[in-house]
């Protein structure tokens, strides 16, 4: 071990002299296989940088893996039940689902049915009333007899109770303004946080600050308190449940507009989900309803993510191998200049292994610091690219160098200065000794 360990020694100081002596042919063999690894490099941090960003808009709209979630009826009992044993559990959300209005009484919102204001139905109103869902699919909703048939200012949003933080499971960006405070006591003006989409509607229409709910004794007044980034392109809203329920106190939601209840747990609040359970079944639900599952974002996108990846890798693989050759090439050169010199070695003592370990080591080396150069550059890039583009893309924002990326571009070189040097390290170990003689 000691032996090979100082044959190792040996072959890389020799190697390194070799390449401070031939600065011109390294070059030349570091711009032949710059291209290769940056590729390599290139295409990990584009991979590892859509992961992000595609987890990051599923965290959004499904909530971050190894959440425990299910989808309930919402009817009043069911609500209330939920919202009773959830209560004062810091591990669990209940969100229940309803349409408000907020803006001029008896008119048509200017996006019905939560339209998105730039797709049909978004207004000014025209047509009939539209429902998105959180997808952007949009289909027309069949309206009362009784409803108002003219249009004013007004904005329809999705209005989301909750019982507590859901960005522990769903996690936010916030924009402006602050969060929902679960811990203060509930407020007679309902406190709502809007989204992207919604905060459009309210810059392009000045409104009234009056809010409609269904089965509201009265209209409150809301205060729009903060501005999030949930990635819904619906116009949607989030408030404090017992807020809500200071004006709907029977709150409840006909199913017409998606989902009326959705409960969220922490992997660790097992002993919630099967007291929840047992209250709902006890309450008269079927027990094939309370179906909890759980959230595995990452594993969804793994498998469209791979073929996408493997894909560009074997691109970046053939613009490697012209890397490769060029290695070969120069390689080939170098040792058939440097006959006499491996003769000479062969001669005095050196044995094969350590002369093909010198041609190795030269090419390892080569290959190293090619990968250091297109970490480097890719390093400054992604840098540079967030700094330019970040505030127009949320996700471009802060961007990381991935340590993915940084282990591919150095496996590259590696591999590249391996492949390179094989045959030229093979050629030197069999210069016979003669050779010299002959010289």
């Amino acid at each position: 071990m000691i032996r090979l360990s100082g044959r190792f020694r040996s072959a890389l100081i020799i190697g390194g002299q070799g390449i401070r002596a031939r600065k011109t042919r390294t070059l030349l063999s570091m711009v032949s296989l710059f291209l290769g690894v940056m590729a390599v490099v290139v295409v990990q941090v584009g991979a590892e940088t859509a992961k992000n960003a595609r987890l990051a808009d599923l965290e959004l709209h499904m909530g971050k893996d190894g959440t425990r979630q299910t989808y309930l009826p919402g009817t009043a009992d069911t609500i209330q039940i939920s919202q009773d044993t959830l209560k004062g559990r810091p591990d669990a959300v209940a969100v229940s689902t309803t349409q408000a209005i907020i803006g001029e009484p008896g008119v048509t919102p200017v996006n019905p049915g939560a339209a998105p204001f730039d797709q049909p139905g978004g207004g000014p109103y025209a047509g009939p009333e539209m429902y998105c869902d959180a997808r952007g699919y949009c289909q027309p909703v069949e309206t009362a007899g009784d409803a108002p048939a003219v249009p004013g200012a007004a904005i329809e949003l999705s209005l989301n109770a909750l019982t507590g933080d859901i960005r522990q499971f769903r996690p936010f960006r916030p924009v402006s303004g602050q969060w929902l405070d679960f811990s203060s006591d509930p407020s007679l003006s309902p406190r709502i946080v809007i989204n992207l989409e919604a905060a459009k509607g309210f810059a392009r229409h000045q409104v009234p600050a009056e809010m409609r709910v269904e089965g509201a004794v009265a209209n409150p007044t809301p205060r729009i308190i903060g501005v999030i980034d949930d990635g819904n392109p619906q116009p949607s809203a989030y408030t404090r449940a017992d807020e809500l329920q200071n004006w709907v106190p029977h709150a409840g939601n006909s199913g017409a507009y998606g989902p009326g209840l959705q409960v969220m747990l922490a992997p660790t609040a097992g002993d919630l989900e099967q007291l929840l359970r047992i209250r709902l079944t006890a309450s008269g639900m079927p027990a094939e309803q309370v179906q909890f599952e759980t959230i595995q974002a990452r594993k969804d996108i793994a498998k469209e993510l791979a073929l996408i990846r493997w894909i560009f890798l074997g691109m970046a693989g053939l613009v490697l191998l012209i890397g490769v050759a060029g290695i070969l090439n120069v390689g080939l050169a170098t040792v058939g200049e440097r006959v006499e010199e491996f003769a000479l070695r062969r001669a005095v003592g050196t044995s094969r292994s350590l002369l093909a370990g010198i041609v190795l080591a030269e090419t390892l080396l080569t290959g190293l610091l090619t990968a250091a150069a297109a970490i480097g550059l890719s390093a400054l890039g992604l840098a540079a690219i967030s700094a330019l583009f970040g505030d127009r893309e949320p996700f471009l924002a802060d961007l990381v160098f991935p340590w993915q990326a940084g282990a591919a571009g150095v496996i590259a070189g590696l591999v590249a200065g391996l492949l390179g040097g094989l045959i030229p390290a093979i050629r030197a170990a069999r210069i016979p000794i003669a050779t010299v003689m002959r010289a």
